[in-house]
Order: structure tokens, then sequence, then C-alpha cells
């Protein structure tokens, strides 16, 4: 079996302490109850998440990054954190149909959900030890308060593998409420062996809803539990592997030998000082260990060194103080192997803590914070939540300067320099002190580290200075028959957008679509009043990128001046049909963004050129972040289509049917940061000089840094 052990820990002196509770979002009830699986997951119902939240109780959708409220109990008192689902296996029917009726099923598969635990101090109780169920045996349930008070005694009556059912004792507590998700405890083997998953009710009245007058023939005190088996199976086929088997080590690992030999020099001699490590490792990695006073071999603490990700990281924590030079190679063989990653388990769920506190205004900024502080490093998978943009800052290497003798300042903490200078002040030394202590974990320089957060406040200063523009974005669906539109209206001050119409079924000429529009960004101007009009950015399909949107006027209240949208406002189009089309170039539009400053323009003149030489061209041209299209209008609308489903993010085109009207080669001497003011400049031109203003300019501008509302793009084309 080995030393280091993944099947939980000695059963608790009191079993009412494998109770978790977990509480509804507002913290005023609790919905439900939980179980520790290991020193940082938690096991419950799905459908207890799904109350806590809010959300109706067999949403099989998954709750992403949304923040649990759970209390854990120990001897020590109780704890309450923040937990969010690591894995969920939503509720679905015997049958294999995904929607459980609430009314109609009796019974469910599914309905389980892990909780992963922010846990910053250390708690005393372990997680308990967990056996197979089986019938006849007699078990014990608590309510999700977790009071002594309200324990259940019941018997599994039935069990066929997969559900198992269990009758109450006619005296004492009767599982009810509340009971869901938390664990049935068998006395006879000291062990959790199933979760409680629903109860039975007697029948009620039909009319109003009440119980009904007991009678002898109800069914009294009956429910169901989702057995320890089942628990196991549906777990693993939810991809769930770490938190039942231990990772094996690759016997070809080649930092196995040297780590093994890097031990027992660093921890010669006697047991004590290897089992006292080895047990603080094992704690705060979420092992069980034999507590006889036994340490594990040599052999075996290096494999799961180069087996568990984040135990060679704690062991330095452990080290570093007593054998810092030691500490320094064990981490230098430990990169010969692909298995580490940069933090320890305390050190992760701190940085965890810290970024899921941050408000919503600096998350949608992170993105921009990362392409700053890694301008060298390879494109960026596509990444939804925090949790996925670590998992790929902690394996990337370093990839700035220090001093030769020094270790290179790793990605992640360059990342979080360039996070902390758009944070409050207190969130900013937080992610500070963080820096400092992992930093001086890996043996750092503190010059090195002091450069980059130098570099960070030099680009914040930066920031300040180019604020970024307040924007209105408006998606302009057409409907069958001249001048008819639909409009989706919504604000963005620096936070991502936030949704400010409400009738997404009115129907608008361009007049009233101006006016639309202009209550809107008058409305932004006055709630924060500034040098700068907002940007309006026009979200359009590929068959609205010509619209004349920017021509659209109304008249002032008095009548006396005009509002031509174009004139006024900087107006740019972004198409993310043609960009979500291909998502292989999601990368590369990102990348070419980042170069805006730097990148190189096309121009693109030839009318006899394919859009298959365009699409050679700009793969080709992979540092093209601008390109002009100046060709006749069928051939010009294909080209541009390609440029934009390519991921180039700037394009400007005339969509006059005068091909020669100048517009194009007079943007071309515009700086591509200045082209929507340049473009809105042309624009107030035609207004007073048509004769000599005869062009349509437009200009696609789709912006890596800000982000977007979900749209629906398959809107009905005919309208009421």
């Amino acid at each position: 079996m080995g030393w280091f052990r993944r099947e939980g820990g000695s059963a608790p002196a009191d079993p009412r302490y494998t109770v978790v509770s977990v509480l509804r979002t507002d913290g005023s009830t609790t919905a439900g109850a939980g179980v520790p699986l290991t020193s940082a997951h938690l096991l419950t119902c799905a459908h207890v998440v799904n109350d806590a939240l809010g959300r109706p109780l067999f949403d099989s959708r998954t709750p992403g990054e949304a923040q649990v409220p759970v209390t854990l109990h120990t001897p020590n008192g109780s704890y309450r954190y923040a937990a969010r689902v690591a894995y969920w296996v939503p509720p679905r029917r015997r049958d294999g149909n995904p929607q459980v009726r609430e009314r109609q099923d009796h019974e469910w598969l599914g309905d389980l959900a892990v909780l992963i635990v922010e846990r910053l101090v250390d708690l005393t109780a372990p997680p308990p030890p967990w056996a197979p169920m089986t019938a006849g045996r007699k078990l014990r349930a608590w309510h999700g308060s977790g009071l002594s008070s309200s324990f259940a005694d019941v018997r599994v009556t039935s069990f066929d593998g997969v559900i198992g059912y269990v009758d109450g004792d006619p005296t004492g507590m009767a599982v009810g409420p509340a009971y869901s998700g938390g664990p049935l405890w068998s006395a006879d083997e000291s062990a959790v062996v199933g979760i409680v998953a629903a109860h039975i009710m007697p029948p009620s009245d039909s009319a109003t809803g009440a119980p009904r007058a007991f009678s002898s023939q109800h069914i009294n005190r009956r429910s169901w539990c989702i057995p320890w088996q089942r628990v196991q199976e549906e777990l693993l086929a939810a991809g769930a592997h770490e938190l039942f088997e231990r990772p094996a080590a690759d016997p070809e690992d080649p930092a196995l030998p040297l780590l093994t030999e890097l031990l027992e020099a660093a921890l010669p001699g006697g047991q004590s000082a290897l089992a006292d490590t080895a047990i603080t490792v094992a704690e705060r990695c979420g092992y069980a260990y034999p507590r006889d006073g036994s340490a594990p071999g040599y052999e075996e603490y290096a494999a799961l060194l180069v087996a568990e990700p984040r135990a060679l990281a704690a062991l330095s924590e452990v080290l570093r103080h007593k054998e810092p030079r030691m500490t320094l190679r064990l981490l230098a063989a430990g990169r010969l192997s692909p298995v580490p990653v940069l933090l320890s388990p305390r050190e992760y769920r701190r940085l965890r803590a810290l970024l899921d506190g941050l408000p919503e205004r600096i998350l949608a900024r992170l993105p921009q914070a990362v392409r700053e502080a890694l301008p060298l490093a390879a494109a960026f998978p596509e990444w939804s939540t925090v949790g996925e943009l670590l998992f790929h800052l902690e394996r990337l290497s370093g990839d700035s300067r220090t001093d030769d003798a020094g270790t290179r300042v790793p990605a992640l903490l360059r990342v979080t320099e360039y996070a902390a200078v758009l944070c409050p002040r207190a969130t900013r030394a937080n992610l500070r002190l963080w820096s400092d202590g992992v930093s001086d974990r890996l043996g750092i320089p503190h010059s090195a580290l002091a450069e980059r957060r130098s570099d960070a406040e030099d680009w914040a200063r930066v920031q300040e200075e180019r604020t970024t523009p307040l924007r209105v974005l408006v998606q302009v669906s057409t409907l069958a028959g001249p001048d008819r539109y639909r409009l989706r209206l919504w604000c963005d001050e620096g936070s991502g957008p936030r949704q400010v119409s409400t009738d997404g079924n009115a129907v608008y000429s361009g007049a009233a679509a101006a006016r639309e529009l202009l209550r809107t960004l008058e409305a932004l101007c006055r709630a924060d009043p500034g040098e700068h009009r907002p940007l309006v950015e026009a979200l359009v399909d590929r068959a609205g990128l010509n619209l004349p949107i920017d021509e659209w006027e109304t008249a002032g209240p008095d009548g006396l001046v005009p509002a031509v949208l174009g004139a006024e406002y900087q107006l740019v189009v972004n198409c993310p049909e043609l960009l979500r089309r291909n998502e292989r170039f999601l990368p590369d539009w990102r990348r070419r963004w980042r170069q805006l400053d730097t990148g190189t323009s096309l121009l693109i003149t030839d009318t006899g050129m394919s859009p298959r030489e365009i699409y050679g061209t700009l793969m080709d041209r992979s540092d093209a972040v601008r390109v002009a299209v100046d060709v006749p209008a069928g051939l010009r609308d294909e080209i541009v289509q390609v440029c934009l489903a390519v991921g180039v993010p700037v394009v400007v085109w005339d969509r006059a049917e005068e091909s020669e009207s100048g517009a194009v080669t007079q943007m071309s001497a515009v700086t591509t940061r200045e082209l929507p003011e340049g473009v809105r400049s042309y624009r107030a031109k035609t207004v007073h000089r048509p004769r000599d203003y005869p062009g349509r300019p437009v200009l696609a501008w789709a912006d890596a840094d800000r982000t977007v509302p979900q749209l629906y793009l398959a809107e009905p084309q005919e309208g009421a």
C-alpha cells in the first residue's frame, strides 16, 4: 500500500465532524450537507449546490466559478469558507434522459458535486475513511447544520448496487430537508458508506398541498441514498482520478534518481527528520499516512515528488529555512521532470483566494495584464476561468532577466506583479507579499523581482495616461424590408459590458435607432463626465458589415442641431460571427492585437487577387495588424471577410460605390491606434464637404483586451 495513502485518514473521534454545512449564498439558511473527500475537496449532491445558488434543483448546467459558502466543523470550532465546483455530475434519469422531472421521477443517477475549498488554516479533523455499502447495515445521518441533536438513525433495507433505500427508526429525528449530500456513517466499519440523496414524503392533498391525515398505510421515514460504490464509479467517469488514486511516478523520469540522492543527503540519519517532513508534505497535499511513527523510504518519497504536482513545492516550504542550499538543489532537480508545478498547495490556495476576491472590472483586464507581462510567450490557449489561466501559467518557465547566478523570475510571478498594479492598495500589497514569499522559497534574487515590479508600475503609468474610452455596444440586426432594424444595447465603463436595452423585439428605422443610441450615449456622458466621447461599437453579422450605421441621423430636440452618429462619435464595427467562425485563429488575433503599435499594415489594391491568395498572404505576414482594402465591391467584401476570419484586428475599406473616393488612401496616413478618430473626422467632412469627401469609410475594430457580450446571432429575419 505504501506510506503515502490516498484513501482518507483515520476515523475522527466524533463522526459528526464528517458533516459539512452547505449554505445558501445569502448565508441565512442551510441548503444541505457535504462530507470531506480530501483535505481540500468536499462531496455533496449536485442538487444541493443548485439549491445553494438559487437555481432549479435539477439544473444540469455547470455552476462554473460560482462560489458556494460552506462551514467545516472540527473539534476546535467551525470555519466558514468559499468553495467552488471542481467536478460536476448533474442529475439524470435512469433511462439516460438528462432532464430529471422534479415531481414525476422518484429515482435518478448522477447528482454529485465535488467542491474545492480554499483552506487557509489547518484543520485537525482528517477526511473520514470510506467503505462499501451493504444491505442491512445500521447508519447515522445528520442535518446539514451539523448540530449534535440532528442525527437520524436509519437502516439499509434495499440495495441494488446503484441506489440504497434506508428506513428510519420510529423514534428520534427523521431524515428530511437539508440532509441531502450528508454522510451516512457506519459505526460497524467506522466509515462513511454513502450520502443522502432524497426523502420520500407521505402523500399530500392534491388541492391544498398540505399533508394528509396520517394513515398507517403511508410511507413513513423512507429515504434513498447514493452508495460509495456509485460515488466512485460516477466520479471516476467524470475524470476525478486524483481523488481516489495516488498518481504513479514514471520510472524513467530523469529527476527520480537525482531526487532520491538529494533526499538522502538532505535528511540523513534517523527516521525522525524524514518522518516529520513527510507528514507535513502528506497533510499539505491531502494524503493520509500511518500513525505508527514510521517514515517512508527515500525511493517512495522521491516517487511522490515526481507524481504529485505540488509535493516538491510543499517539501521546499518545509526545508527552505533549515537547508536553503539543498532546497534549491531539489527544486533544480525537479525541473528535469514534467510533473512538478510552481506553487505549493498553500500558495495556490492563497493566490486563488486573492484573485477570486477581485472585482469584475479588474478580472476583465487580466488578459491585458498577461499579454503585457509575457510579451515573448507563445500564444495562450483559450481560457474562461482563473483556474484555467493559472494551470497554464504555472507550467511556463521564467522569461525574465536576472543575473547569471540567480533563478529566473517565473511567468506566473511576473503576471501577478502586473495584475497587482491594477488592484486597490490593500489587494496590491497582499499580492506583492504573496510574490515575495514565493520568490524567497524559490531563491529568486530580490533585485530580479524588483525589476519585474518596476516594469509593471511603468506599464500602469502608461495605462493611466492612455485611458480606456467608454464604450456603447449596439447589436444591429436587419429585418425584412428597407430601413428596419432591431437593437440590443450595452454600456462598458471599463468593467465589462452591462446590458441597458430592455425591449429586444422593438423595430427601429435608422433615425429612430439614432435617437435610441443618443439617449444611451448622453446618459453615459452624464454619469461619467470626461474630456472624450464614448466609442460606439456596432456588433453585426457578416451580412451587416456595410450597414450605413454611421450615417444614421436624427434631429435634435429643438430642431436646431442635427445628430449624425458617425460624425459625432468614433464608430467601429465588430463581427464576432466571423472571428469565432474558425477558433484556430483566435491566438493569432490576440497576438496581432498585442502588436498593434508595432505591427505592419497591408494595402490590397490588386483586383486579380483571389480570397485564397489573400489567405496565403496573411498566413505569410503574421505581423500584419491592419489591412486596407481598396478594390471593387464584389471582391472587396470577400477579402474583408477573409481578413476578419483569420484574426486581423483592424480592417479598413470604403463601402461607397465609387471605387476611387480616396478614403482608404487618406486613412493610410493615420496611425493604427488613431484610426477610430481619423475615420470619424473623415465622416464629419462628408457632412459639410460631400463633393470633396464622397467616400464611406468602414473601420472593423476587434479589441482583444475588451470583451463583447454573448450574442444571439441566429435571429429570425422576419420582423413583427
